[in-house]
């Protein structure tokens, strides 16, 4: 089974189980935002937990198996065509050199990592209209002089 064949059988099961990515996460171990990666196909599981998110879905060992395979990440798309995603894009476009500067006068010259990382997204309630609140944390990895 490949990533893609993984990806229908569980979002398929998800959806006819009537589960959300947080009960998802919460019977495996994980955070719903890194399951949910990892369920997509851009992150792989260790046995354990591929293992029991394979069995929470009712799915076949094939993905359990699939789940732990090192993913190749790439994007069909150079700019994304999704409205959600485009604005992600967008926003990368518009303050991706203010995040910079702001990174670098506050740590240095460097980067912040996305492989020591982790991304909490909520729903925050307002009057005006519900905000989505995305919080990303990694951990900040300076330039190296040799």
């Amino acid at each position: 089974m490949n990533k893609l064949e993984m990806k229908s059988a569980i979002l398929d099961a998800k959806r006819s189980k009537g589960m959300t990515w947080e009960a998802l996460g919460a019977a495996v171990g994980l955070s719903p935002e890194f399951l949910c990666s990892a369920c997509l196909g851009m992150n792989s599981l260790d046995g354990a937990k591929a293992q029991a998110c394979a069995e929470t879905l009712g799915l076949a060992p094939e993905v359990a198996d699939a789940l732990q395979t090192f993913p190749m990440k790439t994007w069909d798309q150079v700019v994304p065509t999704d409205p959600l995603i485009y604005r992600w894009y967008e926003i990368v476009g518009v303050y991706g050199e203010t995040i910079k500067e702001l990174i670098h006068e506050k740590f240095g010259d460097g980067i912040m990592s996305a492989i020591d990382f982790t991304m909490d997204v909520d729903k925050q309630e307002d009057p005006k209209g519900d905000r989505v609140v995305v919080t990303l944390n990694g951990k900040f990895l300076p330039y190296k002089s040799w």
